[in-house]
Parts: structure tokens; sequence; C-alpha cells
């Protein structure tokens, strides 16, 4: 299984090293037709109008959909976020359209109100998740289909997942609990193994 981590903006690196503390060598993808040597991919966080105008710069687009469409697994942090949404609250940055969640930016303020919170996340086991929130989106809309990994409360989800997708509104990449990453990691090889005919 080969994962990639997109690098074209944003901190890329802080994904690259967490992988690579897990063992894992990911590749960093700056033109389209390096997606095609990856099973999983990791969008990272940075400043979503940018990432939006570089995706269309360097025909990103219709491969990370067609991606997505094979049943590969993509993981959005933060801008990335953003970017897999069908729809958010602004009419820049045009995001991708993958994933069935409507998306607000900035949603707690500016980088002055970003915050830090512990999270209960049944998906990675019964320890909570110490969370770091830097300019941070929030799903405002869930759709059918996609699985509410954690919340700040019942309104305010943070991590969803929608099969082979995911997405989380703050940044695991900046935290010494790495198990975010492995819970993308096996998603990633469940979805390669289902691609490949194995059980």
């Amino acid at each position: 299984m080969e994962v990639g981590v997109l690098a074209v903006q944003g901190d890329f690196a802080e994904h690259i090293a967490v992988l690579g503390k897990l063992g894992v060598k990911a590749k960093e993808i700056r033109l389209p037709h390096q997606l095609e040597m990856v099973d999983g991919l990791i969008i990272p966080g940075g400043e979503s109008t940018t990432l939006s105008r570089l995706m269309s710069l360097y025909n990103f687009r219709e491969p990370l959909q067609q991606m997505a469409k094979e049943g590969r697994s993509i993981w959005g942090t933060c801008a990335g976020m953003i970017m897999l949404a069908n729809e958010i609250t602004e009419e820049d940055p045009v995001p991708l359209g993958i994933m069935d969640i409507g998306v607000q930016r900035n949603a707690f303020g500016r980088q002055v109100d970003s915050f830090e919170q512990s999270l209960e996340i049944q998906a990675l086991g019964p320890d909570p998740f110490h969370a770091i929130f830097i300019r941070a989106p929030l799903i405002i809309r869930v759709g059918e289909g996609v699985k509410v990994l954690c919340a700040l409360d019942e309104a305010r989800p943070v991590a969803v997942q929608q099969g082979n997708l995911m997405a989380t509104s703050f940044h695991p990449e900046l935290t010494n609990d790495h198990r975010f990453h492995r819970f993308f990691l096996d998603l990633a090889g469940k979805s390669c193994s289902s691609r490949n005919g194995s059980v």
C-alpha cells in the first residue's frame, strides 16, 4: 500500500513526518499523474483559497474526484476538509464536491481564536483525543451515508467519514497522538484490499 500527501501548499511536511514515525514512507504529491501511484491521499491544512486555486492551476480537480470514485481513500484536514465538501457557505474557494457535507470556513473566528479541546472519539478508543483547531472550519450539514466520528456538541460535528473518505476540522498532525493517522492507514488498507478483490 502506498500513501501520498498533497504537497502543493499547507502543512504537508507535518503529515509526512507523522507517517514516517508510523513506518510509512509517504510520497509528496505535486503533480496530478502522481496520484496514480498511491492508494490513499491526505490533503493537509493550509489556506483554502490558495489551495483551491493551485488545484485548478495544476489540474488536480478531476483526478482527485476520480480517485474518490475509484474507492481510494482521501483524508482532508482543516483546509483539506473544505476542499472535500459538496458545498461551503462562501462562493470562494470552489470545493471538489467529493463528500456529502456542508462546511463553514473560519467558523470559530480568526487565528487568535484558535483553541484546543479534548474530544471523545469512539473509533479511536477510550482515551480522549487532544484536538488543535486553527482558524478551523465547521461541518454544518451531514448528508446521508456520512458518519460523524466526533463533535464539539450535538450540533457541531468536527470529524466525519463517508466510506473511503474522511475529514477533520482540526490538525491531528500537530499532536503526538497518531491514532487518526493509524485510522486513516487502516481505512486506506481496507479500500486497497477491496479494490484488489482481497478479503
